[in-house]
C-alpha cells in the first residue's frame, strides 16, 4: 500500500474522532474537532499531491480518495447540523449528490471503468472543507450572516453543478 492510500485510510480514521469531539460538549473538544478536521482535510491534498507527483495513481486510490472525502464531509455535516449549525435541508442536498454520483460510479465499475474525481468535484470537496473549517473555527450557524449565505449558496451551487458535471461527462456509462 503506497502513502497516498495511507494518507487517505488516515482521513477515514479520523472521522469517529471529530464525531465524538463534535458531540462532546465541552469547549476544548471544538477546537480538537478543528484541529482533526483541518488535519483531515489536508491528507486530501497531501494524498492527491504524492499520487501524481511519484506516479502513485491506483485504482484503489480512485475509489478510496473520494469515498473517504465523502465520509469526512457528510459525517461532520451531520454533526453540524445535529449542533444547529448547518440547516439539514443542506445535508441532505449534498448527501443526494453524492450518493446519485456513487451510484453512477457504481454503474460504471460494473462495466469495468473507473471514474476518479473531476475538477469540479474537486472544486466542490475544497470548498465543502473550507466551509466545515470555518464554521468550526467562528462558531456560527451558516445562514446567521451575508457571508454565511454567499458560502451557503456557493456550496449548494458547486454540489449541484459538479454532480450534473458527472453525469454529462460520463454518460456514455448509460
Amino acid at each position: 500500500m503506497n502513502w497516498p492510500n495511507r494518507l487517505s485510510i488516515l482521513r477515514v480514521l479520523c472521522i469517529p474522532v471529530i464525531v465524538l469531539l463534535l458531540y462532546l460538549s465541552a469547549p476544548w473538544c471544538r477546537w480538537a474537532a478543528l484541529l482533526f478536521f483541518a488535519l483531515a482535510s489536508f491528507t486530501d491534498f497531501l494524498d492527491g499531491h504524492l499520487a501524481r507527483k511519484n506516479h502513485w495513481v491506483t485504482t484503489f486510490g480512485k475509489f478510496i480518495d473520494p469515498v473517504a472525502d465523502k465520509l469526512l464531509v457528510l459525517s461532520t455535516l451531520i454533526m453540524l447540523s445535529y449542533l444547529r449549525l448547518v440547516p439539514a435541508w443542506m445535508v441532505i442536498l449534498i448527501l443526494a449528490r453524492e450518493l446519485s454520483v456513487d451510484g453512477l460510479r457504481m454503474i460504471a465499475v460494473s462495466n469495468g471503468k473507473v471514474i476518479a474525481a473531476g475538477p469540479l468535484g474537486k472544486i466542490k470537496t475544497a470548498s465543502q472543507m473550507i466551509l466545515i473549517l470555518a464554521i468550526l473555527l467562528f462558531r456560527q450557524p451558516l445562514f446567521s450572516s451575508t457571508w454565511g449565505m454567499i458560502a451557503g449558496v456557493w456550496i449548494c451551487v458547486i454540489t449541484l453543478w459538479s454532480g450534473v458535471d458527472y453525469f454529462v461527462r460520463n454518460r456514455d456509462v448509460f
